[in-house]
């Protein structure tokens, strides 16, 4: 029974969010479109795609006016994110599989929304985007530690590994691409289809926890969710490393600039010093 309370907010929020994405395919399909600020500087993955991405946006843009009428500062959104992963690693590692779902689901909530937040408010500075990423890198730790944790003595401890490393590869390699002038940005398995696929695992866990004739497969459950985000992230990032390689080799053959030796200073500007320097 206590195990059910704590699953009903996150079946209830599932529950709004289907029931919203019908609402929003029907205005889609009848030409009504919902209009989202920002959309046009988006950068789409292969996963959620423009049609997904406007219906999250969508979906919480009366959060995004609420916090926009309080003058929340956009930082104080990322720190309350990374509090949310934090929470959402402790719960998982602890068992909760259940607040672990509703943690994570709050922090991806709170990461869509501090970007915007900087944007509409004109906040958006350098700082502000080491301080995101950084947080969004410590947050999936946090969260895929408790995973591990989890399953330590499960065999499916192998896939909570995979998922870090993959997780981890996804954003070097396009961190790495961005320090040689690349913009390594595709790929299926993204941040937030990692922490879409990571939550899900946990909330059907949850699920299957209730019932002592399904407990045998609740590792199982997180553990086949954390080897798909595994494998997934780890193609992205093989993809996204041979795009860069491909494009640099292309730069790197391409025609070279000779830029002209300078020429000599003429005599009567020359200096005539008992010195020598090296």
């Amino acid at each position: 029974m206590d195990t059910l309370k704590i699953l009903a907010p996150a079946l209830f929020g599932l529950a709004v969010l289907l029931v919203a994405f019908a609402v929003y395919s029907v205005l889609c399909l009848t030409g009504r479109t919902p209009q989202v600020a920002g959309m046009e500087r988006r950068k789409f993955g292969d996963g959620f795609g423009p049609y997904l991405t406007r219906y999250m946006y969508w979906v919480i843009g009366p959060i995004e006016r609420m916090l926009l009428a309080s003058n929340v500062s956009p930082n104080a959104i990322t720190g309350l994110s990374l509090l949310a992963c934090a929470g959402a690693g402790i719960a998982i590692g602890t068992g909760h599989l259940a607040a672990m779902t509703w943690l994570y689901a709050l922090a991806g909530t709170l990461d869509l929304l501090d970007g915007r937040l900087a944007r509409a408010t004109g906040r958006s500075s350098a700082a502000g985007a080491l301080f995101d990423s950084v947080a969004d890198r410590w947050g999936e730790l946090f969260v895929l530690s408790g995973c591990v944790w989890y399953l330590r003595d499960s065999d499916w401890l192998a896939s909570a590994l995979v998922a870090i490393a993959g997780s981890l590869m996804v954003s070097y390699t396009r961190a790495r691409g961005e320090g040689l002038g690349l913009q390594l940005d595709g790929g299926a398995m993204q941040r937030a289809e990692r922490m879409v696929l990571t939550s899900l695992g946990a909330l059907i866990a949850a699920m299957l926890a209730v019932s002592p004739s399904t407990d045998d497969y609740v590792m199982a459950a997180v553990g086949s969710a954390l080897l798909l985000v595994g494998v997934a992230s780890s193609a992205t990032a093989l993809g996204r490393w041979l795009a860069g390689y491909r494009e640099l080799l292309a730069r790197d053959a391409g025609p070279k600039v000779v830029r002209p030796a300078p020429a000599p200073e003429p005599a009567a500007n020359m200096r005539i010093t008992g010195e020598h320097t090296a």
